[in-house]
């Protein structure tokens, strides 16, 4: 590492964030001449769950258990914004010994703390039985970027002379270069520069937009170079040294204090988790795990929230999702509702305000279509991806209108629904004209884009739409999850249309849900399975593969209840349900693979989605062991925070769930999936436009043996509820309910 002597004790480590002038004189080069590396191949990646990730807004960052990014370029480790890698080499050493990681803990959803330790070893200590002399604690905190605090105490009886170092790079990656994609070139990266308190590196993409980002230190470094920065000290016996520096990145304006010290913004954030928090509601039970898990998963909820373009909006997950996806962010807030329904109303009117309004073949966007997913990064800004954003979903368009009933059900929020009436009306146009492409009542879809995904319902990875066989279909497909959920849409659609005084649009829509139940029931049902076929290919041959996706249709409601008896057994059988909860694809078939994305692993989402469905059909208490499996992988998992999936390796007796390598965590429909369950679990339907809060035979899960949910909002109340479970029934007690207008009635029902 090459490095100057520094001279200045007077400059800020707030000056090198807010100007320009050290890089004026860039010169460009090599991407290996900037970042002082060779850049790794993919296969250095670390699996997320082994990596601590921290995040706010639109930054977040994934670290090792070290609080490095090393080796240098590591595929899956950085300080990221906006789609982009500001910071891809960072790691601190030191002198002597190298430092041995004690513990390493994500103390809040944006703040973590490393301690690290160094034996006497390296001075003069007894090398037979050495003893730990020197304490590092790096305390990070990310806001608009990273701040770290390092604090050294010598833990000797004497003084001793010590130093640590800094080694940091920048190569600027695009997120979808990290996954594989393959460019055929870069734009033009610049020599770093540097002054007395601050390293400096630049980029200028492919789309003309240069891109900056530093590393300012607040404490002057004894040396300091293009690729790190060194100090040097006496460290006095039991008096701690403290350095402190920052990265961010120089593309948009900062909201936050440039310099302000790490404690600022710790405190200002914790009161932005202590008033979201505060304005969700609580569920307490008698297994403090479980307490865990759902604590967990609500400041997990918050963090992944971003803010752009003036609204906010629920992204999906870190590292790969961080951004808004259609159905991600739908049915992340249909799982919340009972949460906070803040999410689901944000979600509303930020798809609503992208709504497709053009046709186009590259993104895939048409008049009424609700998008799929926005990007910021190099290759959306350049158009090397259709991502700008991309609509290539064949499910958010009859999603969005589900969340606008359901959102209107549990808040009794007719303005809203006035509000996004119009967006209603274009999307169901959509589901008519563009969805149903060949005019046979069912909706179906074929990429346009050829850049675009070749699936386009949940399951959206290559194969995940296969033959028993792994054979894969001809386009145009008809998802069987879909057609229930363009089902749901109409019928739910048909009762806001009657609220607004159209009943003729009312009616319509009504006709044409049961002819699409009829339909799907006709064309879909496989009788010696018992169960519905995965979807219909291009030529309306079914493919005859037992998965997950019929389940779906229990939410929906689409099947009578003789269908969804059979397609229950069907779900709950030891092909399906491995023992984590209910696996994506049969065991029985040839393609079934438990280490694979979407055929064999089990998704909580999808399993909460069918546990809702079962509730619909009174199988709640059949669904009571998905329930218990999928609050166990919680248990076993590090902080308690259900991964995106896991594999669906059959539990035999294991303490914890196979990880999937590059399951995102936190993931937002995860986080939601034991909110969604509990709610079937509970019985609990709200029906705010007529204050009412319905509570119909509840069940809880076997592993609690009471609940108590308070500051549930339903409508302009708030509701504490209390189950207790005797025996083999579980009663319910209503403890409080809070409201500024009309009351609310609690209505239950016990079988």
């Amino acid at each position: 590492m090459k490095m100057t002597r520094s001279t200045s004790d007077h400059s800020t480590a707030a000056a090198g964030l807010e100007s320009n002038d050290a890089l004026s004189a860039d010169v460009g080069c090599s991407m290996e001449e900037a970042v002082g590396y060779a850049v790794l191949p993919c296969e250095h990646e670390l699996p997320v769950a082994d990596a601590l990730a921290l995040k706010q807004d639109r930054v977040f960052l994934l670290v090792d258990r070290s609080g490095n990014i090393a080796p240098a370029g590591r595929c899956s480790l950085g300080l990221f914004e906006d789609d982009t890698r500001i910071l891809s080499y960072y790691e601190l050493t030191g002198a002597g010994t190298p430092p041995v990681r004690l513990s390493a803990q994500v103390v809040q959803p944006f703040t973590a703390q490393v301690d690290l330790s160094v034996n006497d070893h390296a001075f003069g200590g007894d090398s037979w039985d050495p003893k730990h002399a020197i304490h590092l604690q790096r305390e990070l905190v990310v806001d608009e970027g990273l701040v770290e605090r390092l604090t050294l105490t010598n833990f000797l009886m004497r003084p001793i002379d010590y130093w640590v170092e800094l080694a940091v790079g920048c190569d600027f990656a695009d997120i979808f270069e990290l996954r594989g994609w393959k460019r055929d070139a870069r734009g033009q990266f610049f020599q770093p520069t540097f002054d007395d308190r601050s390293i400096h590196f630049a980029y200028r993409g492919r789309d003309g937009a240069m891109i900056r980002s530093a590393v300012c230190f607040r404490e002057p470094p004894r040396s300091i170079g293009p690729q790190g920065a060194r100090w040097t000290f006496q460290l006095m016996p039991g008096v701690p040294v403290q350095l402190e520096w920052e990265v961010r990145c120089q593309r948009r304006r900062s909201t936050t204090v440039a310099g302000a010290s790490l404690e600022h913004r710790r405190k200002r954030l914790s009161d932005v988790y202590d008033k979201w928090c505060a304005e969700c509601s609580r569920w307490t039970s008698d297994v403090e795990v479980f307490d865990d898990a759902l604590s967990r998963a609500t400041v997990d909820l918050r963090s992944l929230y971003i803010t752009a373009g003036g609204d906010r909006a629920i992204s999906a997950g870190i590292p790969w999702y961080s951004t808004v996806f259609g159905r991600d962010s739908i049915i992340t807030s249909i799982e919340t509702l009972p949460l906070n329904p803040t999410i689901a109303v944000d979600t509303l009117r930020y798809l609503a305000r992208r709504q497709g309004v053009r046709e186009n073949s590259y993104t895939e966007e048409q008049p009424g279509r609700i998008m799929h997913e926005l990007r910021r990064g190099e290759l959306a800004r350049s158009g090397e991806i259709p991502h700008v954003p991309y609509y290539g979903t064949i499910d958010a368009t009859p999603l969005w209108l589900v969340l606008l009933h359901e959102t209107w059900r549990w808040t009794g929020d007719l303005n809203l629904v006035q509000e996004l009436l119009p967006n209603a009306r274009r999307a169901l146009e959509w589901i008519d004209h563009y969805g149903d492409l060949d005019g046979d009542g069912l909706v179906e879809y074929a990429s346009t884009s050829a850049r675009g995904l070749v699936n386009q319902g949940w399951k959206d990875s290559g194969d995940g739409v296969p033959f028993p066989n792994g054979r894969l279909p001809d386009p145009p497909i008809a998802l069987i999850e879909v057609q229930g959920y363009v089902f749901d849409a109409k019928t739910r659609a048909a009762e806001l249309f009657e609220r607004a005084g159209d009943a003729d649009t009312a009616i319509r829509l009504r006709n044409e849900a049961e002819r699409m139940r009829a339909q799907v029931i006709d064309r879909f049902w496989l009788d010696d399975l018992g169960t519905f076929a995965l979807a219909l290919d291009g030529h309306k041959q079914p493919l005859p593969t037992v998965t997950s996706n019929a389940g779906h249709l229990l939410w929906s409601r689409l099947p009578d209840p003789r269908h969804a008896s059979r397609v229950a057994r069907a779900l709950l059988g030891p092909d399906m349900s491995c023992g984590w909860g209910i696996r994506t694809l049969s065991a029985r078939h040839p393609v079934f693979n438990p280490m694979s994305y979407h055929n064999g692993s089990v998704w909580p989402h999808d399993n909460a989605l069918i546990v809702m469905g079962l509730s619909h059909y009174g199988l709640a208490a059949d669904a009571l062991p998905v329930v218990g499996a999928t609050q166990d992988a919680a248990a076993a998992a590090d902080l308690n925070r259900l991964p995106e999936l896991y594999c669906g390796i059959s539990r035999d007796g294991a303490a914890a769930p196979v990880s999937y390598p590059v399951s995102c965590s936190p993931q937002a429909w995860a986080s939601g999936a034991l909110f969604l369950m509990l709610q079937g679990m509970l019985g609990i339907f709200p029906d705010a436009p007529h204050h009412l809060l319905h509570i119909r035979n509840p069940v809880l899960p076997s592993h609690l043996q009471e609940l108590t949910i308070t500051n549930l909002a339903v409508g302009r109340a708030r509701v504490s509820l209390h189950f207790a479970r005797h025996t083999t029934r579980t009663l319910v007690n209503v403890l409080a309910i809070e409201s500024d207008d009309e009351s609310l009635q609690v209505r239950i029902e016990l079988g």
